[in-house]
């Protein structure tokens, strides 16, 4: 099976959710968010393709990860493939974070028609759901742009029934929204 990404996988982040991650950033989104911060991973047509084993051999070799996290473009996009990865790192004692603007009630009316999307949110730990909206934008947010995206807890959401959002990261840091480079900052 193959997927089509954006660029080569990325190791050690520490801003794509959690911990220490790593990255899978999958190439083509149908919403294609005014002010997204990754435009070029839009177009279906781009990126390159790759075969899963290779991407899990690459998420095996990385030492010291906490998890990994499914970004782009739009991982539900191509959820086979993802399902595949996420299963996998599953597996090695990974945990699942992933980032869609499709929301999270949005995923389970499309599972309806197509099992492998709640499938795919089994095997997630957090969503990041919803399109980012730039005049929502909120610098001040925690692994998210724009203050109508949500951090979910798919499991509990699953298990209940109902939304349960990651309480720890609804906090707002006061006065990040407003945020002005300092003079003395010269880089």
């Amino acid at each position: 099976m193959k997927i089509r990404l954006a660029s080569e996988l990325q190791y050690d982040s520490i801003v794509d959710g959690e911990g220490i991650r790593t990255v899978i950033w999958t190439q083509g989104c149908p919403h294609k968010c005014p002010g997204c911060h990754n435009p070029s991973t839009h177009d279906f047509a781009v990126g390159f393709s790759m075969d899963v084993d290779d991407v899990k051999k690459q998420i095996s070799s990385y030492k010291n990860q906490d998890g990994i996290t499914l970004s782009g473009g739009d991982p539900f996009s191509q959820p086979e493939a993802c399902y595949e990865i996420a299963s996998y790192a599953k597996k090695q004692g990974l945990n699942v974070w992933c980032y869609t603007g499709y929301t999270y009630e949005a995923l389970l009316v499309m599972a309806k028609s197509n099992d492998i999307y709640l499938k795919l949110l089994q095997k997630i730990d957090v969503l990041i759901d919803g399109k980012f909206i730039v005049h929502l934008r909120n610098l001040s947010l925690k692994f998210r742009g724009s203050s109508n995206q949500r951090v979910i807890d798919v499991q509990k959401s699953l298990e209940s029934g109902a939304v349960t959002l990651v309480t720890k990261y609804q906090q707002i840091n006061i006065g990040l929204d407003l945020y002005e480079k300092p003079d003395y900052i010269f880089v």
